[in-house]
């Protein structure tokens, strides 16, 4: 099968080289010239605008777009759509939000033209270990691209499938980010704590080894732990700033609007927040309090 990738970043040029290689023909399409050689290099041919790319391809089209969520998908599904027609399917595999897929899938209908959203995790191992999708849409469409689906997961049964209408992929992936966040939480509260029992000694890299294998706590997360504790045990040189791509908000807003309790994801989302200020002002307001309650000691900043 022959398809377009709009979105040669990282994630999208890997998903591209992983097609080639399962013998599919692959055109790219990227703002960077870089980025569209780097895919060239892989065996991709390369377009310079999406109307370019859209001549390469022949009925029935599929443009697989990898862009970042918000205005750039709108923008680029608008340009799509004066250079595809009724038929043709749009597979954004973008962190998009859920609510924004409902409202592009509907608006896509009344031209013809179907909208797939796959969910996509696998990070920058994806190209090795194969990509785990999450695909919401029309059944006919989905079914249709489920060769590129079995060439881009981890096996051909394994690591993918259709979850629902449209909507469902980005939702499930929304999920699936939420999950990740209560994880990583959960591992470097566990670990900081074992740091801390100084008179132990103990040695969490070494830990953490242990733990990989036959621990109820296992996980391909523990592994790449293991690896950072091993490179740099008291990571030094590393900023205590932990982004949020967004995916958190929108699973803890979703847990308000249905009345669905998300103590764990919410704190983590909260922990990164917190992160993210260098001097907090909640917890200098909390010094101030003990001070004019108790006379307790305020240390300066």
């Amino acid at each position: 099968m022959k398809l377009g990738m709009v979105g040669l970043g990282r994630m999208g040029a890997n998903m591209t080289e992983r097609l080639i290689r399962a013998g599919h023909q692959v055109v790219g399409y990227d703002f960077s010239e870089a980025a569209r050689q780097g895919v060239v290099a892989k065996g991709a041919a390369a377009a310079g605008s999406l109307p370019e790319l859209v001549k390469q391809l022949k009925p029935t089209r599929v443009v697989w777009i990898m862009v970042p969520a918000g205005d750039p998908v709108d923008q680029t599904i608008q340009a799509l759509t004066r250079e595809i027609s009724a038929g043709d399917i749009i597979v954004d595999g973008g962190n998009s939000y859920y609510r924004d897929t409902l409202r592009r899938a509907e608006a896509l209908k009344k031209t013809g033209i179907r909208y797939v959203d796959a969910g996509v995790s696998g990070g920058i191992w994806g190209l090795k270990e194969g990509f785990s999708l999450m695909i919401g849409g029309d059944a006919d469409a989905v079914n249709r691209l489920n060769p590129i689906f079995e060439a881009l997961a981890p096996g051909k049964d394994k690591g993918w499938g259709h979850v629902g209408p449209a909507g469902s992929g980005h939702f499930v992936k929304m999920v699936h980010n939420g999950i990740e966040y209560a994880l990583m939480e959960a591992y470097a509260e566990g670990f900081e704590l074992m740091r801390k029992k100084a008179d132990f000694n103990l040695d969490v890299a070494k830990i953490g080894e242990i733990w990989r294998f036959g621990s109820v706590v296992r996980s391909w997360l523990l592994d790449l732990i293991t690896e950072a504790l091993e490179e740099n045990p008291s990571l030094e040189g590393v900023g205590a700033y932990v982004a949020d791509s967004g995916e958190g908000r929108w699973t803890v807003a979703e847990g308000i609007d249905l009345g669905c309790p998300l103590p764990v994801i919410s704190m983590a989302l909260s922990r990164r927040f917190r992160s993210q200020e260098a001097e907090p002002f909640g917890e200098k307001l909390l010094a101030v309090m003990r001070r004019k309650f108790g006379g307790h000691a305020v240390k300066a900043a």
